[in-house]
């Protein structure tokens, strides 16, 4: 199999320093690389599924159509984290000096049955697998309720979801979600089949009241005082302006009154552009460069990999030149990566959203193309940038406002 060229060295640093702080990702760990990773044979093959998810998704018009997809998103999901549960057991055996158990997953990798790290790397790329699919569940949820940041803002204020596989009231959660839609003809979404919901089991949309959250328990009498709390908290926090739940009283949502406006056509054209290219590379308004990087139009393109990075150099420098935040780079400006973003800020809008072709969303979410944003530091933003964000549901957002959360 072809080796996948990287991006420059300069940019891979910053990428790796993001996915250390994130967590182990997709730079960070000892027994395999970028490359290995995107070369993988499940990884590449998780691509045509998650493009035909999210066009899947996009067909929905009817709260049926809405059962349905859940119900092959969560196929597809169970079927990924249980490999990854058996491969973390096949791992764990084999550091032990015994052979794999028989229910492990054969490894495609091409590497060493009895090497342990052979079935680290197996387990990294299935978890890899998992977020992706749980961030088309966000994308799914993100619609649901119809791009309003507040409910996910709210619901998303826990800790994040555990595995579905194997979870013990997952029957319960599943049965609700089919009377919902069989008593009523409404739709009930799953949580933990989602990155941004972590708060209750279930939401559901009946057409008459809000979307109602609901805890979902085998043993009606084994509910839990502090998730029904949270439940209430996030609800009042929507609907009454009040406290959103945690340990901060005295956070409340604010409608932010300010025109969003973004540039989703530049970026759509720059991932068309890659996509044949290998790379492009713009400025932007507002004293910002972009660049994307296409793997997959890298090796279309056949150059080696020191050649390639010289032309994605020379393209960043004219972007930035044009710009004009060339000067003072190194000890002036910032980078913003999409790089092993995937399923990890429960407030991201997911890809699987923005107006851009299922493919190019499908390799944005398994980093096959990776997008960068250089732009000069300004100290205003430790204040604003956690509050200010923005819902990419077409071309232009002008007028829409944003919710963000700020103390009393």
């Amino acid at each position: 199999m072809q080796r996948i060229v990287g991006i420059p060295e300069k940019q891979l640093q910053d990428v790796q320093l993001i996915a250390t702080l994130a967590g182990m990702g997709l730079f960070d760990a000892d027994y395999y690389d970028s490359d290995d990773m995107l070369a993988h044979p499940r990884h590449q093959d998780m691509q045509p599924v998650l493009a035909t998810l999210i066009q899947q998704l996009r067909d929905c018009t009817t709260e049926e159509a809405g059962v349905a997809f859940q119900r092959d998103l969560l196929t597809r999901l169970l079927e990924a984290e249980k490999d990854r549960k058996e491969l973390k057991r096949a791992a764990e055996r084999v550091r032990k000096g015994k052979s794999p158990q028989p229910e492990a997953p054969e490894p495609q990798s091409g590497r060493g049955l009895g090497d342990v790290e052979t079935w680290r790397f197996e387990h990294d790329v299935c978890d890899r697998l998992v977020r992706q699919l749980r961030s088309v569940g966000d994308a799914l949820a993100w619609r649901a309720f119809n791009f309003h940041r507040p409910y996910i803002l709210a619901l998303s204020r826990n800790d994040p979801p555990g595995p579905m596989y194997g979870k013990a009231g997952l029957l319960a959660e599943l049965d609700r979600v089919e009377r919902a839609f069989k008593e009523n003809g409404a739709f009930a979404l799953l949580h933990d089949l989602t990155n941004c919901l972590r708060i209750g089991d279930v939401t559901v949309w009946d057409r008459v009241r809000p979307p109602r959250t609901e805890e979902i328990k085998t043993n009606p009498k084994a509910r839990k005082s502090a998730q029904i709390r949270r439940i209430n908290q996030a609800r009042a926090a929507v609907l009454e302006a009040g406290p959103l739940p945690g340990e901060r009283a005295s956070e409340t949502l604010h409608d932010l009154d300010l025109p969003l406006r973004t540039h989703l056509d530049v970026l759509r054209a720059a991932l068309d552009r890659a996509a044949t290219e290998g790379c492009h590379a713009t400025a932007v308004p507002g004293s910002r460069a972009l660049y994307v990087v296409d793997q997959l139009g890298c090796i279309q393109q056949g150059l080696p990999s020191p050649q390639f990075n010289e032309r994605l150099q020379q393209a960043v420098n004219t972007a930035l030149e044009s710009a004009g935040i060339a000067a003072g780079r190194d000890e002036h400006n910032v980078h913003f990566t999409s790089l092993e973003s995937t399923a990890r800020d429960p407030l991201r809008v997911p890809w699987a959203n923005y107006p851009l072709h299922p493919v190019a969303c499908a390799r944005l979410i398994g980093d096959y193309a990776s997008v960068i944003v250089e732009t000069p530091l300004d100290l205003r933003w430790p204040v604003c940038s956690r509050s200010l964000a923005w819902t990419p549901t077409g071309s232009s957002h002008q007028g829409r406002r944003a919710s963000s959360p700020a103390r009393s």
